[in-house]
Parts: structure tokens; sequence; C-alpha cells
């Protein structure tokens, strides 16, 4: 779980948000998120995402956001879906972010090959997007396929100090192991 300063803790300003415009379809879905990944209840951030939707069902980054959600709760099928709908209703949104993410819920769901597809496409969309890469590696290494992880974490070592980083906002035991496991093995690391 991510600390943070009580004086800096992200949830008294979405707190302060919420109180501000509880109504507001945008607000509630970013504190969703906010909440989701600082380390938050990730259901009562599921919960507020939801409401979100249900205040605007056409809000593609409503779905956007509860797409994630799903996935740093351990539900990649539904995460995908989520993400899918997101681009459906705004499809000329820049797609890294989404590629990203339905290819994040194929490596969840070991679905590698699928995984790989998509994140090439979000690499395609923005090259030195760090996320991209980290989840590109661990795929790659997953597969088996050692030379090219290491390839995607010479391009990570010039993006980011931390080729490995901590990942408290995925849920799931399993898939935060299986992508961490993934990204040592890239960097040579004991695992």
């Amino acid at each position: 779980m991510t600390r943070w300063p009580a004086v800096a803790r992200p949830s008294i300003f979405v707190r302060r948000a919420l109180r501000i415009a509880p109504d507001d379809p945008v607000v509630v879905a970013d504190a969703a998120y906010v909440l989701g990944y600082c380390g938050e209840d990730i259901s009562a951030a599921m919960a507020l995402i939801d409401r979100a939707l249900e205040l605007n069902p056409s809000f593609a980054d409503g779905w956007r956001n509860s797409g994630w959600l799903r996935l740093w709760a351990g539900q990649p099928d539904l995460g995908i879906e989520h993400i899918r709908t997101a681009i459906r209703l705004s499809p000329r949104d820049s797609l890294a972010n989404s590629f990203l993410g339905i290819g994040v819920g194929h490596f969840f769901a070991r679905r590698f090959e699928e995984a790989k597809a998509m994140l090439l496409l979000s690499l395609q969309e923005l090259p030195s997007y760090v996320p991209t890469n980290h989840f590109l590696a661990s795929c790659y290494a997953q597969m088996g396929r050692l030379e090219e992880a290491r390839e995607i974490v010479a391009r990570l070592q010039a993006l980011t100090p931390m080729v490995v980083p901590i990942a408290a906002h995925w849920r799931n035991p399993e898939h935060r192991e299986l992508y961490l496991e993934g990204l040592r093995l890239a960097a040579g690391e004991a695992t």
C-alpha cells in the first residue's frame, strides 16, 4: 500500500471534492480512480465508479477508470470489457492507455500473445510510456523471450530509475507476483 504523509493524503482532497460535487460523474469517477490507486478500499472505489456510470452511462473516461479499477482488483476480463466500452464510446481519444489496459488484462489472464499484441499497439501510440514498457518486458519474460525482454529493460533504464516498481495498486497477489516476477527475470534479478 502506498504511504502518504498525513498532510498530503490524496483521500483528503478526494473526499473534499466529493462533498463539493457529489453528483458530478467526472468528479466521482476521478475520485474512484485516485482512491483505488492510492491504496484505499478497492470495493469502495468500485462502488464510486459504478455510481459515476449510473450518473452518466455514456461517460467514456468513467468506463476507462472502471476498467482500471477492475484490473487493480484482479478482474481482468471485466476490466477489458469496460475499457473496450470506453473505446466504443469515444474512439477518437488517445488509445495508448486503453491498449495498455487491455494488454494488462490479457497478461493477468495469462493470454500472453494477446497481451503482447495490445502492448505493442500501446507503444506505437506512445513509445516512451513507462507502464507499457514495464508490462511488455514482463510479458516477454513470462513468454520465455528473454532477449526481447532485456531489450525493453534497456529502454526502461533510459526512461526511469525504477525497472521493478512497487506495484502495490495491483491487489491480487498472484497478478502482482506474475508481473513482478517477469520484470525481475527481464532485469536479470534473482526471482
